[in-house]
């Protein structure tokens, strides 16, 4: 017998009881179990399995296959369980949220229809974010806002939601948003009241005024749609104090009032720049001013370790270096264990130069003919690379 499906009857029901028929084993040590009747929504629609316990079992998901409903849980909680009477518990909090959103989803799926004649060709309910793909190459920020207030404008009229089976009624007498599923036996299609009609599966709320609140996020292009992102009901009152929490960080921060963050920070981030720019040009002169300490009184190859100095001043100061020598230059970083090599001069090729002793010092590095660098396990090989380098060089 096919399990009687009670969370349409009732959306959002805390318990229920049922008689467990079988128990049936699955892949990666999970079970299923069949019910007589079930309060668990299965996945499908766009909307996720529900959560919940049965016999204080937890549930890990609701799947329907061939007909059949499955409430999958781990092989070991399903050893506990026998055929006969079962204790329904939902996780009711997390079927509210989804119901939410799917409501929600049907009510913005039909504004946009309404306002833009673009429509939704997919859906996802997620556990944070939701999303729609309109049949759009975009959708602007004024769109957007005219469909947030449309919807609010809906929220507030509280529009009845009304669900109709087809048959007993005609499925083509609906003004439906998509196409129906072919070969169903009975078609269920959700109306909100001069809205939005569409067949769906999933569990939807008694009227519009239930959502809440809907909240668009933001709108990206997604292979040749618009991804339209979008929250609703309790999430966006968390989604409010996330920002409400982030605002006054920023105000304390910024030193100025919340409604000037904007500006604030505009004005943080031209100002960090200048200083960036600053920066930049002192270190710039003072690796020149280190390259010309380096090379000064040395013709020929320089093979100096730099302390306290990252791979990016070896490299500023290198490169300051190689402008006024041709000679092999050779910096290493010891707080990073890496180094970097430099010469200009013609015909000379690092790579060459370097490959003995970075093998006999157990390194690693790459490069060109004009500028290596590599990396050590280790100091002590490090120093061993120098003085390797240093008595080649004959330095």
């Amino acid at each position: 017998m096919p399990t009687e499906r009670e969370y349409y009857q009732t959306p959002i029901a805390e318990t229920g009881e049922a008689e467990i028929q079988e128990i049936r084993r699955l892949p990666q040590n999970t079970a299923a179990v069949l019910l007589n009747r079930t309060i668990f929504y299965p996945e499908g629609g766009g909307q996720s399995g529900d959560r919940g316990s049965i016999n204080r079992k937890p549930l890990l998901d609701v799947q329907e296959r061939d007909g059949e409903i499955l409430h999958i849980l781990s092989a070991e909680a399903a050893a506990d369980l026998r055929p006969g009477p079962a204790e329904l518990l939902l996780d009711v909090r997390r079927r509210r949220d989804l119901t939410v959103h799917h409501t929600g989803q049907h009510l913005l799926s039909g504004i946009i229809l309404g306002l833009t004649g673009k429509a939704t060709v997919s859906m996802h309910l997620g556990e944070e974010l939701c999303t729609i793909d309109v049949d759009a190459p975009e959708f602007p920020p004024d769109a957007q806002e005219a469909a947030e207030e449309a919807a609010a404008d809906s929220i507030e009229e509280n529009r009845p939601v009304n669900i109709h089976l087809c048959p007993p009624e005609r499925v083509e007498a609906f003004p439906l948003r998509k196409i129906p599923p072919k070969n169903e036996a009975v078609i269920r299609v959700v109306e909100i009241q001069g809205k939005d009609f569409s067949p769906c599966c999933g569990t939807h709320l008694q009227s519009t005024g239930q959502i809440g609140l809907l909240r668009i996020l933001k709108a990206e292009k997604y292979k040749g749609l618009t991804r339209v992102y979008f929250i609703a009901g309790r999430r966006v009152l968390r989604n409010s104090r996330l920002l409400g929490r982030n605002c006054d960080i920023a105000s304390q921060a910024l030193k100025v009032p919340a409604g000037e963050i904007g500006k604030g920070l505009l004005a943080h981030l031209e100002k960090t720049a200048a200083l960036e720019r600053t920066l930049k040009a002192r270190e710039e002169a003072l690796a020149e001013y280190q390259a010309e300490a380096l090379i000064q009184g040395r013709p020929g190859p320089v093979v100096a370790a730099v302390p306290d100095a990252g791979i990016d001043e070896i490299l500023r100061i290198g490169r300051s270096a190689q402008k006024i020598s041709s000679a092999v230059i050779l910096l290493a970083a010891p707080k990073e264990l890496k180094f970097a090599a430099f010469c200009s001069a013609a015909g000379a090729d690092l790579r060459t130069l370097l490959a003995e002793a970075l093998a006999q010092a157990g390194g690693k590095g790459g490069g060109s003919a004009s500028f290596f660098q590599g990396i050590f396990p280790n100091s002590e090989k490090l120093d061993s690379f120098i003085d390797f380098f240093k008595k080649k060089m004959q330095i």
